[in-house]
């Protein structure tokens, strides 16, 4: 599987990415080996994800949610029951 996440940093900002491992990808942000961005915003929390089951998918999508507003973001988390 691979999967689009977004992530609540410490910071209240938020961070999109994309993986294969979501609880591993998780752990890397959260001791420093994640993204340069997450790097100063710890700790960061996952609020929203979404599962493609090839990568081509999962990139376009990423892509999609990057182009979002902050305020479209945070109705697409708010609309995720699970999360």
């Amino acid at each position: 599987m691979h999967y689009v996440y977004i992530l609540c940093c410490a910071d209240n900002t938020l961070y999109t990415g994309w993986t294969t491992d979501l609880e591993k990808r998780l752990k890397n942000h959260n001791s420093k080996k994640g993204a340069k961005y997450t790097r100063s915003r710890l700790p960061v929390t996952l609020v929203y994800h979404e599962e493609f089951s090839d990568k081509v998918q999962a990139l376009q999508r990423e892509a999609e949610i990057k182009k979002l507003s902050r305020t479209q973001k945070l109705k697409l988390i708010d609309g995720c029951s699970s999360e």
